[in-house]
């Protein structure tokens, strides 16, 4: 499991810097329930330790994907974008529901595809990850409109991560994200991209097919690839200095990310709300 495996990756030597007079907590240990880790030992030392006395202090969250049609795309990648964000999607909800936070999540294209409140409840784990499961792409991409009604259906202030390709436009966007911190949430933003979607690294003459329009257009990639590109970076740039300026927590991964990177910027988001 995705989740398991990034938990051990991270402990392969001890921390030779612990006291053994903290005799309320250990190492972590592949099999010991999240919910246990100790957050603040974490914030302190960057390694994860289980809490054996105290509990821990519950989180309520709110996971946002994107399933509108551009999010099913793949070049040469393995999976598309939206499988991609649906098992970051599924491995969050998992380390959530077992450290005993609250849940919820929203599917999302031209109009709020599914909303679930969040829920602490472990029993909710089947519930989500089906919804994840069943989700087929579908419709044009209205993200700013979403995550406004978003924003207005959360009623208590956590934790909101989203995860998008932000294929719209991105002042709009960027209004819609600011409405989060606003309400006092923390937000996380998880840009998926395909690599090509960056690289523009097609060889031949190339017909592009607007996955969601269906207009065509035929071009010679080598000749609009270095304006592509620079329209492409100043893009990103705009989303990612706008969230930063805001206190938005920003990533820009592609479908060949490895998910450990992914969950670790989670993590260091978890430690810091504690």
């Amino acid at each position: 499991m995705v989740v398991e495996g990034f938990m051990v990756g991270l402990h392969k030597s001890p921390y030779h810097g612990f006291s053994v007079e903290f005799s309320q907590h250990r190492s972590y240990q592949q099999g010991d329930p999240i919910k246990d880790i100790d957050w603040k030992v974490y914030a302190r030392r960057e390694r994860f330790y289980i809490k054996q006395y105290e509990e821990e202090t519950n989180l309520i969250c709110n996971i946002v994907v994107d399933v509108s049609k551009s999010m099913d795309y793949k070049h040469d990648a393995s999976i598309t974008k939206l499988e991609y964000s649906n098992i970051l999607a599924a491995s969050l909800i998992y380390l959530m529901l077992h450290q005993q936070d609250s849940v919820g999540l929203t599917l999302y294209s031209d109009k709020i595809e599914s909303y679930m409140n969040p829920k602490s409840s472990r029993v909710y784990l089947n519930t989500l990850l089906k919804s994840l499961a069943n989700v087929k792409p579908s419709n044009q991409t209205r993200t700013s409109e979403c995550l406004k009604s978003v924003v207005d259906k959360i009623k208590r202030k956590g934790l909101v991560i989203i995860i998008s390709d932000f294929f719209d436009d991105p002042e709009s966007v960027l209004s819609a994200l600011k409405k989060f911190h606003y309400k006092k949430n923390e937000v996380i933003v998880f840009q998926v991209l395909d690599p090509v979607e960056k690289s523009f690294a097609f060889s031949n003459d190339a017909v592009f097919v607007d996955s969601e329009t269906k207009e065509e257009i035929t071009s010679q990639p080598y000749q609009i690839q270095k304006a592509y590109q620079q329209s492409m970076e100043d893009f990103l740039n705009k989303i990612k200095n706008e969230c930063l300026r805001f206190g938005i927590e920003y990533n820009l991964i592609d479908t060949n990310t490895p998910f450990d990177k992914a969950l670790f910027s989670y993590f260091k988001k978890r430690s810091r709300l504690n």
